[in-house]
């Protein structure tokens, strides 16, 4: 191996272990037991990666391995923007690492001077995405949330983050004061055309950059566990073919949605189309995996933000 080689190699090592230490919030002993080396070498890796300036506020190191994922991705499956972060292997969390990627990157486009629409969807993934915002002031965009945010008892729906969102930035944001799902087709189409929601679905449709969370249809599946499907309803969308939901809609392993049942109810709005917009994934897991590649099948999204593992499980797909 040659010296840049080696120089490369002990940067990404360093970086892995920075992340595993300042994001996981791993101790020096556990990054010691899942990197497979010594306590002493996992406490130089981490100082190195604080001498060579890779750690900041998050991780400043692309690791090659992720690189080389995103860039796998993006060739096979056609995606305009992909982004890979380490997995940890001894996490169970559903959102480490790729909220904190999503974050930095609704505030990359939120950095922008000129004025765009930002379309936000819903999920554990966006609530955790949108703890990690920090505050900017952004006047001269607007942002739009693309599902109801009101659940079956009339509260407010937990994982709807469009008045997260608001604490954070200074632009003007648009809920859409909706169920989630709505009694029947015939309520679902009075409410859409109500004056003050008219404006919201249009708005949606001109968003320039979406981030979706995507839900499964298991039995731990949120648009059941939150209450907003029965379990009768969660079987019937399953029996259709139905693997996973976005912004509330069923879609079956090739990207299609369901047709009739729950979805002929749901009141988001449509999920933006990828010709005008960047459309952008956030999720991880194997729970998340045929959610995912559905996704991706069906041209539903055009981004996606992802960590090491589910890359290596969507790319080891036949």
């Amino acid at each position: 191996m040659s010296k840049p080689e080696v120089t490369t190699t002990r940067l990404d090592d360093a970086a892995r272990a920075g992340w595993l230490y300042y994001v996981a919030g791993n101790t020096q002993d556990e990054i010691a037991a899942k990197l497979g080396i010594s306590r002493q070498s996992a406490q130089r890796m981490v100082s190195l990666a604080v001498s060579e300036g890779l750690v900041k506020v998050r991780l400043d190191h692309p690791i090659a391995r992720c690189l080389d994922l995103a860039a796998q991705l993006r060739e096979r499956f056609g995606l305009k923007m992909t982004e890979v972060v380490p997995t940890d292997p001894g996490s169970t969390s559903t959102t480490l690492g790729v909220a904190d990627a999503a974050a930095a990157e609704m505030t990359r486009w939120l950095r922008s001077e000129t004025p765009i629409v930002l379309g936000i969807g819903t999920g554990r993934t966006l609530k955790a995405a949108i703890e990690q915002l920090s505050p900017i002031e952004c006047p001269q965009h607007k942002v739009v949330s693309l599902t109801g945010n009101i659940s079956p008892d009339g509260s407010a729906a937990y994982y709807n983050v469009i008045f997260n969102i608001a604490d954070k930035i200074k632009a003007r944001s648009f809920p859409m004061p909706l169920p989630v799902i709505a009694s029947s087709p015939e309520e679902r189409e009075l409410l859409h055309a109500q004056a003050m929601i008219r404006p919201v679905l249009e708005l949606a449709a001109m968003a320039n950059v979406a981030f979706l969370g995507i839900g499964d249809l298991g039995y731990e599946a949120p648009l059941f566990v939150d209450g907003f499907i029965s379990r009768e309803e969660l079987d019937a969308l399953r029996r259709a073919g139905g693997v996973c939901e976005i912004i509330g809609r069923a879609f079956d392993r090739n990207g299609s949605p369901i047709a009739g049942l729950t979805n002929e109810r749901v009141a988001s709005a449509p999920i933006p189309s990828c010709e005008t917009a960047m459309v952008i994934a956030t999720a991880m897991g194997a729970r998340k995996m045929q959610g995912i590649s559905a996704a991706i099948k069906g041209k539903l999204i055009n981004g996606l933000i992802t960590d090491e593992q589910t890359a290596e499980m969507l790319l080891g797909e036949k």
